[in-house]
């Protein structure tokens, strides 16, 4: 394997790598934040990380609250707009209001950035668990109707996906091939 030739001295010992100094954090947050769409904890997360692989270099103790808030407030980081975007993803893919909420939960969002995306996620959970189902081919998606050890098995599969369980039984008991209609009342 090849390696850059920053990271090798000329005996062949790898170079330790540099300390970080309050202008290299900056950059690594910036670079961090242009890559990937990320949340104030996880920003935060990864600053704390490089800060222990690399160290400081700096006479004060690095303030990364403070740069991941600066941040925040120039908004290249936005729990709400990533909340949203997270919790529409995971209902497109068939996916729960529980496991949408853990999804959020996880990725260190607080609750008053996820509280509209929660509400999106269960204003459309009945569309999020037939989009399981589809995908998973079970109840009304099935090719032939299922024995009981497999109708257990697609109950199980639309829980752990975060559907409650009134959603997770109409969807299971539904013949296949007829696609069972949102209850307006």
């Amino acid at each position: 394997m090849a390696q850059s030739w920053r990271s090798r001295r000329s005996d062949g010992e790898a170079r330790a790598p540099r300390p970080l100094d309050g202008a290299a954090l900056e950059r690594l947050a910036l670079r961090y934040v242009e890559r990937y769409a990320t949340t104030r904890a996880k920003l935060a997360a990864y600053l704390r990380r490089k800060l222990k692989e690399r160290g400081w270099a700096g006479d004060d103790a690095p303030d990364v609250d403070a740069l991941v808030e600066r941040f925040a407030s120039l908004r290249y980081v936005d729990d709400a707009s990533f909340a949203t975007a997270r919790a529409a993803s995971l209902t497109r893919r068939g996916y729960g209001p529980r496991r949408v909420a853990a999804s959020l939960k996880a990725a260190g969002i607080d609750t008053d950035d996820a509280a509209e995306a929660r509400e999106a996620a269960e204003a459309a959970a009945w569309d999020a668990a037939l989009a399981f189902a589809r995908r998973k081919k079970i109840g009304p998606f099935a090719a032939a109707e299922p024995d009981r050890a497999g109708r257990e098995k697609a109950f199980a599969a639309l829980l752990r996906a975060g559907h409650d369980v009134v959603t997770a039984r109409r969807i299971v008991q539904s013949a296949p091939g007829s696609v069972p209609q949102l209850d307006q009342g």
